[in-house]
C-alpha cells in the first residue's frame, strides 16, 4: 500500500469515526431532552393524560375553533412524549388529580373543572364571569391587581403547572379571557417548555401572559407579564379599609 492509498483509507476511517461520534452525541442529547420533557409534563412513555375541554358559551355541545386549535397543539406535545391523550368534557371529568397529567382549557365561565381548580389551587385568582357587559367583565384579579380585557387589543391568560404533592402528575391550566387567548397560552407552552423546565423544574408555577393585538396577529404575539405564583396561591387579601379624616 503506497502513501496515497494509505492516506485515503485513513481519511475515510477518520470521517466514519467522526460521523459515528456525532450520531452518538446527537442521540444522547435527544434522549436527554426527551427525558426532561417527559419529566416536566409528567408523561412517561406509554402513559395516559386528560385533555379537559370546555363548551362554547351559547352553543350546546360545541367547542370554539380556537379551543380546538389549542387541543391540537397539546396533542402534538403529548404525542411527542410517546404518550396517549383522552379528551373529556369539563362537566364529565369527575375525578381527582395527580394520577394522570391533565391539560385543562378554558375559563371558569364555560369550564367547571377550571373553576374547581382555581378555587382549590389558585385561591388568589378571581375572574369576573358576570353576564352583564361592563368594563370589568372577564377581568382577572390576582391579589390586589386587576387586568381588564381590551378585545382584540390586549387580553390576558393564565398558564399554570400545578402539583399537589411530590411525585404526583401535574395539572396544566390554560385559562384565558377569550378563546383565542387559551390557544395563545398553549402555543406559549409549546414554544417555551424547555426554558420553563429549566426555570421551574418540577415545581408549581403560575404565569400571567398578555396577548397583544390578536385581531391582527392571532395567538402568536404573547408577552410574559409576570410570574404570579405567590399571589395566585394565597387567598385574595381583604379590601384596604377606607381612611377617614377627623372633622375640624
Amino acid at each position: 500500500m503506497n502513501d496515497d492509498v494509505r492516506n485515503i483509507v485513513l481519511g475515510v476511517a477518520a470521517a466514519g469515526i467522526s460521523a459515528a461520534l456525532g450520531w452518538v452525541a446527537r442521540t444522547y442529547l435527544w434522549r436527554r431532552g426527551l427525558r426532561r420533557k417527559r419529566a416536566f409534563f409528567g408523561l412517561p412513555e406509554g402513559s395516559e393524560s386528560l385533555l379537559v375541554v370546555n363548551r362554547e358559551a351559547g352553543r350546546d355541545g360545541s367547542v370554539h375553533r380556537f379551543d380546538v386549535f389549542a387541543l391540537l397543539e397539546l396533542s402534538a406535545l403529548i404525542k411527542g412524549c410517546g404518550s396517549l391523550a383522552q379528551i373529556v368534557w369539563h362537566d364529565t371529568a369527575r375525578q381527582g388529580f395527580g394520577e394522570r397529567t391533565e391539560f385543562c382549557v378554558g375559563g371558569p365561565f364555560s369550564n367547571r373543572r377550571m373553576a374547581a381548580h382555581l378555587h382549590s389551587m389558585l385561591p388568589g385568582v378571581r375572574i369576573n364571569v358576570d353576564l352583564e357587559p361592563g368594563p370589568d367583565q372577564g377581568a382577572f384579579q390576582i391579589g390586589r391587581d386587576r387586568y381588564r380585557v381590551e378585545p382584540g387589543v390586549a387580553e390576558y391568560a393564565l398558564l399554570a403547572r400545578l402539583t399537589t404533592e411530590p411525585g404526583a402528575r401535574p395539572v396544566f391550566l390554560f385559562c384565558g379571557q377569550r378563546a383565542i387567548t387559551n390557544q395563545a397560552a398553549t402555543r406559549y407552552l409549546a414554544r417555551h417548555h424547555e426554558k420553563l423546565a429549566r426555570t421551574h423544574g418540577s415545581a408549581s408555577f403560575c404565569l400571567l401572559l398578555k396577548v397583544v393585538n390578536s385581531q391582527a396577529y392571532g395567538p402568536d404575539v404573547v408577552e410574559l407579564v409576570a410570574d404570579v405564583t405567590r399571589a395566585a396561591r394565597e387567598p385574595v387579601p381583604p379590601p384596604a379599609p377606607a381612611s377617614h379624616r377627623a372633622g375640624g
